[in-house]
């Protein structure tokens, strides 16, 4: 670990040779997997690891999990590099290995792809859909039953309002469901975790983050980027915002096809109340 990082976390916010992730990000993390009854006894999860803050907060809160929670789950990540100039995901492999994390790495051109295949959507959504259904196939490929994504609070809510404006639907992203083929669980920890959190935890903790994960995303008109920014001024106004739309997202955010029975969990909110957190 770097000096730097040494100097940011104090003894308590560490375990042994790794990074402790603060009470304020896994207490809502506990809470979510709690409700939404995401982990099970001999789950396999595979990760997707973009580079991001998300992901890389996702895998140091999930590692914290495996090593501290009541069940025992195997965890490894996934990055697919897109095959854009400038996105260069190297770093991670050995961040994986750091962290005695098993690693695969897929490539695909999703630009080349987009330029074939897109029709009348946008290049973020479409890269995403793309990007889901090559992390199933390593699921299948490898043996992983679980994929855990690291879509926040913040993501929701502006796919909620997105959806509501631009599509006159009211939808947003599941906590925990079953994929179309039924053989893969998708998981969101951090549903009930604010982006402001992750960003703070990835660059106190001096986690290796991808600069502009996906430039190619990034130079496009993004309509999510419009909703962020409105959704921004709106809660200067009013502090309970997020609090609000969480009540009002949750018949949308839940699932009744988590695939089996829900006694089946066995990670419940006093279990993770007993982790060291």
């Amino acid at each position: 670990m770097s000096d730097a990082v040494e100097t940011k976390l104090t003894k308590k916010e560490r375990t042994k040779d790794w990074i402790k992730p603060p009470k304020a990000i896994m207490k809502p993390v506990g809470r979510a997997m709690a409700q939404y009854k995401m982990l099970r006894d001999g789950d396999r999860v595979l990760l997707g690891l973009s580079g991001g803050k998300d992901s890389l907060s996702l895998l140091v809160i999930l590692k914290h999990l495996q090593r501290h929670a009541p069940i025992k789950f195997e965890l490894a990540a996934c990055t697919i590099d897109p095959m854009i100039p400038g996105f260069d995901p190297s770093p991670l492999k050995e961040w994986c290995e750091k962290m005695d994390v098993p690693y695969f790495y897929e490539t695909e051109d999703m630009v080349g792809l987009a330029e074939e295949r897109m029709k009348g959507d946008s290049f973020c959504s479409f890269c995403a859909r793309q990007k889901r259904g090559i992390l199933y196939t390593v699921c299948r490929r490898e043996g992983y039953n679980v994929l855990a994504l690291a879509q926040h609070l913040d993501d929701l809510a502006e796919s909620f309002i997105m959806s509501a404006f631009n599509a006159g639907q009211l939808r947003t992203m599941k906590a925990h469901y079953l994929n179309d083929d039924e053989d893969v669980r998708i998981i969101r920890p951090l549903v009930r975790v604010r982006e402001n959190q992750t960003r703070d935890f990835a660059e106190s903790a001096g986690l290796p983050i991808i600069p502009d994960n996906c430039p190619a995303c990034y130079a496009k008109p993004q309509a999510r980027a419009e909703t962020k920014q409105l959704l921004l001024e709106q809660e200067r106004k009013n502090k309970h915002l997020y609090a609000n739309l969480w009540t009002a997202m949750q018949p949308l955010i839940a699932d009744d096809n988590h695939g089996g029975d829900a006694e089946l969990s066995r990670v419940t909110a006093e279990d993770l109340d007993e982790i060291d957190l």
